[in-house]
């Protein structure tokens, strides 16, 4: 999603010049032409009208970076992450990472749409760059599955499972292979948090026990 996707108004377009360019396999001096938030041409003495210019010699340019696991607004354990969606990108933004993937967490007997949909909520007006979102499964169940196939669909792609965290996010084996076998139908991608929760404890248990 995009973080000016409801801003009316023509595209701005800016001419950034001199500059060293950085891409995946090159890196070279040449200059680079944005037109709204599309990168339309690179290079060598763009001759165009625009409304701004900016001269990047001396300095790198580089793509935008790609936050592929944040969490902003959540909630756990009683509190809440220090940032939200204006701060957290904001933060981000002066960094060079101009796309966040956060985490959508679904409340346990409750829908993944619900968990889209909250979230959405808590990101819109308030990012200042592009963000997307991994949904956290707590449980799978067939409604949750076939839920899965919707939001596909729309754009979510990936989704969380955790062998960590008892009575919290942890789902067992059996669930874990049954979402992982809709992933595959769907052509989503499972991020998995792979700690055994009931082994750590355990040895949370045994360490407490010997003072």
């Amino acid at each position: 999603f995009s973080a000016t996707d409801s801003v009316a108004g023509p595209a701005m377009k800016t001419l950034i010049t001199n500059g060293t360019i950085v891409t995946a396999t090159d890196t070279y001096t040449a200059d680079v032409l944005i037109d709204g938030e599309t990168i339309s041409a690179i290079g060598t003495k763009l001759a165009t009208p625009v409304d701004r210019t900016i001269d990047a010699t001396g300095k790198y340019v580089i793509p935008g970076g790609i936050d592929a696991h944040t969490h902003l607004d959540m909630p756990f354990g009683g509190t809440f992450s220090v940032d939200d969606f204006r701060t957290g990108t904001i933060a981000a933004a002066h960094g060079g990472t101009t796309t966040v993937i956060d985490f959508a967490i679904q409340e346990r007997g409750g829908t993944l749409r619900a968990a889209f949909d909250t979230w959405s909520k808590k990101a819109e007006g308030k990012a200042v760059i592009d963000y997307g979102f991994h949904m956290i499964l707590r449980e799978s169940t067939p409604a949750l599955r076939e839920e899965m196939g919707a939001l596909v669909r729309e754009g979510v792609t990936s989704f969380k499972l955790f062998m960590a965290y008892p009575g919290v996010f942890f789902m067992d084996d059996a669930s874990i292979f049954r979402t992982m076998q809709r992933s595959g139908e769907i052509c989503a991608t499972i991020c998995m948090h792979a700690e055994n929760g009931p082994v750590i404890d355990v040895l949370v248990e045994q360490a407490l026990a010997k003072g």
